[in-house]
């Protein structure tokens, strides 16, 4: 328990105080607030003192590294080890920790102390947050030992004295806004009196799973950056590579560097060219023969009868000198016809003749491309066999990128397997120990559930179970969301907490919470919280340190019999005077 916090000068208010129950009362004036903690009247400033004197750090920031407040000595003295001691720590040295009364044995050092002439050991702050640990909590070897992800007292501590500015009251299982969810489940399976180290586990196998995801992040970059795939699918990848760059090192190894190559080429694309011009002709010159041929078919005269027929049909009767006429002009017709004919043969047949020319030229020219061909075949030009080497020098490269990408994405399938594996075997070590210590979690569950039916007329529930990501917890009391049955719930669990604490004697013997808590709540609520709070400290040997604005107080709501007044402390703070909060002056 706390017994007394002071500090070296006359303006500070020493707080002193009693087993059980205790109420630290603020006068607040109508415009201020709780969130200034360095001018208000100084309940904030209290919590905050209780972390320093504790361990916390001290940044730059702090008010205990303040201009004001830097070369002040706070003083705290608790129950720690075989009774009392006095812890004495200042702003100007935030790691250096004095302590002096019966003390433990392995504090070492005795030295002079500079506040009275008891004895004073000098330690390190890394030195006494082990010395809280061990002695409070019982964590020699863990988190303050050589292992990690173990429980902290730092951690363990802030269930007990929650900062509200710290985001000490947004959750129940939660202690401050930024605890990660492995700090989370370690404390509370410490205090739970669950196997801590299977939490644990599920951190470092959270820690394998980054490095895991690195290992994915590195696969899918570099060279290779757009072809993701599995091993399989890299696999059959990397051996049509390496085939193909088998291949384009055979033809490296026989090709042949011409030193005429470049008169060749230019040879055989002219080559080219003239027969490609001589094939249009030559398509030009045989559709000539089709019209040729088709107009011979078609041409001829038309016969005498035909023509005398034609005006007999029209009923024309033609005299023998009409008829002598037409005789005449057949004969005539027929020799224009005979001429043409012989016209037409002249022009096929020259047509044919050019054809037959060109295609035997053709024929000539083609038989020297293929020569030409056959020698380019066999070799080629400096150039090209320096850009085949090149490409070679390409394949390869793709092919052991393709190779150490195989073997990376192989190593990744596997430790993906083996956590997945790693993960179920957490989740059965973590449900069995839940099952072989299902009377601890049932106690917790049946206090939860008493403190909160204490508050309200339907009780809570407090359930702890296994899930894919570790312990599991879940805190209701079925009033609805609002804030203040929020906060509720965070009473009944750091009450439930100290409760089982205190009986294994596990605890720091104190549970203080600032005023913040109340904000929210139901005057009924907050009367009966204090009440049980009461109840439950007195029977269980612990303190609950309260502080309250007196505007807060609840006039109704107790139990007949009880005064909540019997247990306010003699120190009245107040933020009316400029010397009335915990400190006794202002500053900015």
């Amino acid at each position: 328990m706390i017994h007394r916090i002071g500090a070296d000068r006359q303006s500070f208010k020493t707080l002193a105080f009693s087993p059980g129950l205790n109420v630290l009362l603020a006068d607040r004036t109508a415009d201020a607030t709780d969130k200034d903690s360095r001018n208000g009247s100084g309940k904030t400033s209290f919590v905050e003192l209780v972390h320093f004197l504790l361990g916390s750090g001290a940044r730059r920031e702090s008010i205990f590294r303040s201009a004001a407040l830097e070369d002040w000595r706070f003083e705290m003295e608790i129950d720690l080890g075989k009774g009392p001691i006095t812890v004495v720590r200042s702003g100007r040295k935030p790691n250096r920790v004095e302590l002096s009364g019966a003390l433990p044995g392995t504090v070492s050092r005795p030295a002079p102390s500079l506040i009275d002439d008891a004895p004073t050991a000098v330690q390190g702050l890394e030195p006494w947050k082990t010395l809280l640990g061990e002695e409070w909590f019982r964590l020699a070897g863990t988190a303050e030992g050589p292992d990690r992800f173990g429980p902290s007292s730092r951690s363990l501590v802030s269930y007990f004295v929650r900062r509200a500015e710290n985001g000490g009251f947004l959750e129940p299982t939660q202690s401050f806004k930024h605890q990660q969810t492995w700090d989370q489940q370690v404390c509370l399976s410490w205090m739970l009196d669950l196997d801590w180290t299977v939490s644990q586990g599920f951190q470092v196998l959270r820690e394998r799973e980054k490095g895991v995801k690195g290992l994915k992040q590195a696969v899918r970059t570099g060279e290779l950056s757009g072809f993701v795939g599995s091993a399989a699918e890299i696999r059959a990848a990397l051996a049509l590579g390496r085939s193909k760059a088998q291949k384009m090192k055979d033809r490296l190894e026989k090709f042949r560097v011409l030193p005429d190559y470049e008169e060749l080429e230019k040879e055989a694309d002219e080559l080219t060219g003239r027969i490609n011009g001589l094939a249009a002709e030559n398509v030009a010159d045989r559709t000539l023969i089709r019209e040729l041929e088709t107009s011979m078919r078609e041409e001829g005269l038309p016969g005498e009868q035909d023509l005398k027929g034609l005006f007999e049909e029209a009923g024309v009767v033609l005299p023998g000198l009409v008829e002598r006429r037409f005789e005449e002009v057949h004969v005539f017709h027929r020799r224009v016809m005979e001429n043409r004919r012989a016209h037409l043969s002249a022009e096929l047949e020259s047509a044919r003749e050019r054809v037959g020319e060109r295609e035997a030229r053709k024929e000539q020219w083609d038989r020297r491309r293929r020569r030409i061909m056959e020698i380019l075949g066999t070799g080629g030009a400096l150039a090209e066999y320096t850009a085949l080497r090149e490409e070679v020098g390409r394949m390869e490269a793709k092919v052991h990128t393709l190779d150490e990408r195989l073997r990376s994405t192989q190593k990744l399938e596997r430790l993906q397997t083996e956590l997945r594996m790693e993960r179920a075997r957490l989740r059965k070590a973590l449900e069995d120990d839940i099952e072989e210590r299902g009377p601890r979690i049932d106690e917790a569950t049946i206090r939860f559930q008493d403190l909160s039916e204490a508050l309200y007329e339907h009780y809570g529930h407090l359930t702890i179970g296994a899930g894919d990501g570790g312990l599991r917890f879940e805190v209701k009391i079925p009033s609805g969301r609002s804030r203040g049955i929020t906060n509720m719930q965070i009473f009944c669990f750091d009450l439930m907490l100290m409760d089982l604490l205190a009986e294994r004697g596990r605890s720091p013997g104190f549970l203080i919470h600032d005023s913040h808590l109340f904000d929210g709540v139901d005057e009924r609520q907050v009367a009966r919280a204090l009440q049980v709070g009461a109840q439950r400290a007195e029977a269980g040997g612990f303190q609950y340190i309260v502080t309250l604005n007196t505007d807060a107080i609840p006039k109704e709501g107790f139990d007949a019999g009880f005064a909540l007044e019997d247990y306010f402390m003699e120190v009245r703070l107040t933020d009316a005077r400029e010397d009335g909060g915990l400190f006794g002056v202002r500053f900015d």
